[in-house]
């Protein structure tokens, strides 16, 4: 409603900041991100600054240089991979003539352009609209602008007068209104799937939830998991929109297993904020599957990164299980690392090729059988639909027929299961 978009294959030119002591992105990922906004990167210039200047992040000369660049490489756009205050945004489109965006608007396009739901598409436009208010300022505004600088926008249709006060008060009131009924839908949202957990507790149903830096194989992994046809693709932000579905593990049963949004550097806090209906239902998991792409350059970097963004949606106590993802890349082998006391805290695996998937079950079986219990049982012979749900919960170890048709099995069972299954002998 109030965002320009740019034209799909505009032509970028990326401004990389080296700062010292600073975890912005790499110059690589920041290319990733703009072709993942599908926009066309046409040159790379870089800035090592210790701190931003003030008025225009980058320093005199170096603006000089890039609009010289500029015209040089017909860049239709430039993206600095830094988050810019609205005054230095405003005063590098005005040194540059050009339209500027910055590490949070490029992350805001690529999840507009990755949002399929309606839900999702109204969480992005709520982080838009957050940031959007930042850049209202007297006699000047991100929206007019994007009206084509003609002040005929909202004021112009309600007899206001061009761009000013007046204009500034009519974007402010827009964007407060439109904030206002946006927030209304998605805390139906979050009420909804606050009563779902509920309904899954009530029936003991576990929750795992994937993490992970954006673009580490969550996807991949999930649909081999639950053989489902999420969208999955090489790129960043492939997923933004929660899907759930349902898995059976020995031992344990079912459990539903959820798949969300990647997290990146410095996600923005806006992002953070909208999308905290989707992000709640990692928060509200037994298990949290952290998912690294065990190929990644700062790979230990990525971990801590996402460990942030958990510690900030307050996710930090799930128990969780690092899964390194795409051991197929550099010819590892699949495998689980265990703890001191014999839990699994690793699982080496490849989505793609499905290697090592079983031990990722397994792994997930022990850390969500929390109550396991070592007995035996013995069933008649007219029992048999008790001893197929003890093998449907994957709780047999052992099992013989004596000589009178009794089956005596060794089982390894969740104790809430084995007072059920006790239950429903004891009623024969």
């Amino acid at each position: 409603m109030f965002f320009e978009r740019p034209n799909a294959g505009s032509r970028a030119l990326l401004v990389h900041i080296d700062q010292q002591d600073s975890e912005l992105a790499t110059s690589d990922e920041l290319k990733e991100l703009v072709v993942s906004a599908s926009l066309e990167p046409v040159w790379c210039a870089t800035s090592s600054r210790r701190f931003p200047h003030p008025p225009t992040f980058l320093g005199q000369g170096k603006v000089e240089e890039i609009a010289k660049s500029v015209g040089d490489v017909e860049a239709e756009l430039v993206v600095i991979n830094a988050e810019l205050s609205p005054t230095q945004e405003r005063n590098l489109e005005s040194a540059l003539n050009i339209r500027v965006l910055d590490r949070t608007a490029l992350i805001l396009e690529i999840f507009a352009l990755r949002a399929r739901t309606h839900e999702g598409k109204l969480q992005v436009e709520l982080a838009q609209l957050a940031h959007a208010s930042t850049r209202l300022v007297h006699g000047w505004t991100h929206l007019d602008r994007q009206r084509g600088g003609s002040g005929r926008g909202v004021g112009a249709s309600s007899g206001l007068g061009g761009a000013g006060e007046t204009q500034l008060e009519a974007d402010q009131r827009m964007i407060q209104q439109r904030t206002r009924r946006i927030t209304a839908r998605l805390e139906k949202v979050r009420r909804q799937r606050n009563q779902n957990r509920r309904s899954r507790k009530r029936s003991d149903v576990k929750t795992v939830s994937l993490a992970g830096y954006t673009n580490a194989g969550k996807s991949t992994l999930f649909n081999r998991l639950c053989d489902s046809d999420v969208w999955e693709a090489d790129q960043l932000f492939a997923t933004l929109d929660p899907t759930l579905r349902q898995l059976s593990i020995p031992i344990v049963g079912k459990v539903v297993i959820s798949d969300t949004v990647g997290f990146i550097r410095q996600l923005p806090h806006t992002l953070v904020d909208a999308f905290r209906a989707t992000l709640e239902e990692v928060a509200f998991a037994d298990l949290i599957l952290h998912v690294v792409d065990v190929e990644a350059d700062s790979r230990a970097e990525r971990v801590t990164q996402v460990e942030d963004v958990l510690r900030e949606i307050g996710a930090a106590s799930v128990p969780t299980l690092l899964v390194y993802n795409k051991t197929d890349l550099i010819g590892g082998h699949s495998r689980i690392d265990r703890d001191a006391t014999g839990l699994p805290v690793k699982v080496w695996l490849s989505a793609h090729t499905g290697q090592g998937l079983d031990l990722l079950v397994s792994a997930m079986g022990e850390l969500l059988a929390d109550n396991l219990v070592e007995t035996q049982i013995a069933l008649k012979p007219d029992e048999g639909n008790v001893r197929a749900k003890l093998f449907a919960l994957g709780a047999v170890l052992h099992e013989d027929t004596d000589p009178n048709g009794i089956i005596h099995m060794d089982l390894r069972i969740d104790q809430r299961d084995l007072i059920r299954i006790q239950r429903q002998v004891a009623m024969k």
